[in-house]
C-alpha cells in the first residue's frame, strides 16, 4: 500500500471514529445548552450505550432517547412486579407499587408514541408525548409519599425516567 493511500485511510478512520463519539456528546451538550434541566453526563452515558447511537444524527438520537425511555419503563414494571412478588410487599407498600405499575405502563406507552412521532417527523407530537412521562413519575412518587413510604423504593428509576423525558424533549427540539 502506498504511503499516501495509507494516510488517507488513517485520516478517514480518525474522522469517522471522532465523529461517532462527538455526535452523542455534541448533541447532549447542545441539549444541555437548550434546557438547563438536562444532565449532560447522564445524557452521554445513557445514549451512548444504545446500539443505534453510534451513527445517529440528532433525529436518530431523539429516537434513541425515546427508545431508552421505553426500556426504562419496562425495567420499572419488571422491578415493581418483583417487589410485589415478595412477601414483604404487603401493607402500605403494596398499593403505591400497584399504582406505579400502571403509571410505568403508561409512561412506556408515552415514550413509544414519542418515538413514533419523532420517527414520522412530527416533532411536536413527539415532544408532547415525551413530556407526559415526567408527571407520571411524579404521581408515582406522590403515591408512596401519601402512603408514608419515604423515600420511594422507585426513586432512582423515576428520576432516570424524568431525566430521559427531559432529554428526549430537548434533543427533539434541536432537530432542524
Amino acid at each position: 500500500m502506498r504511503p499516501s493511500t495509507a494516510a488517507h485511510i488513517l485520516t478517514a478512520a480518525v474522522l469517522l471514529l471522532g465523529g461517532v463519539g462527538a455526535t452523542t456528546e455534541t448533541t447532549c451538550r447542545a441539549a444541555a445548552g437548550a434546557d438547563r434541566r438536562v444532565d449532560y453526563h447522564f445524557c452521554v452515558s445513557r445514549l451512548s450505550q444504545h446500539h443505534d447511537s453510534l451513527d445517529a444524527d440528532t433525529w436518530g438520537l431523539a429516537k434513541v432517547a425515546a427508545d431508552v425511555g421505553v426500556l426504562l419503563a419496562g425495567n420499572g414494571v419488571y422491578d415493581i412486579k418483583h417487589m410485589l412478588a415478595k412477601k414483604a410487599a404487603g401493607g402500605k407498600v403494596r398499593a403505591p407499587l400497584e399504582r406505579c405499575e400502571a403509571l410505568y405502563g403508561r409512561m412506556g406507552s408515552a415514550f413509544a408514541e414519542a418515538y413514533d412521532g419523532i420517527d414520522r417527523r412530527d416533532y411536536a407530537a413527539g415532544k408532547d408525548k415525551a413530556r407526559e412521562a415526567a408527571p407520571l413519575m411524579r404521581r408515582c412518587g406522590e403515591a408512596f409519599a401519601r402512603a408514608g413510604v419515604v423515600p420511594s423504593p422507585l426513586a432512582r428509576q423515576s428520576a432516570d425516567a424524568v431525566q430521559m423525558a427531559i432529554l428526549c424533549t430537548a434533543i427533539t427540539g434541536l432537530i432542524k
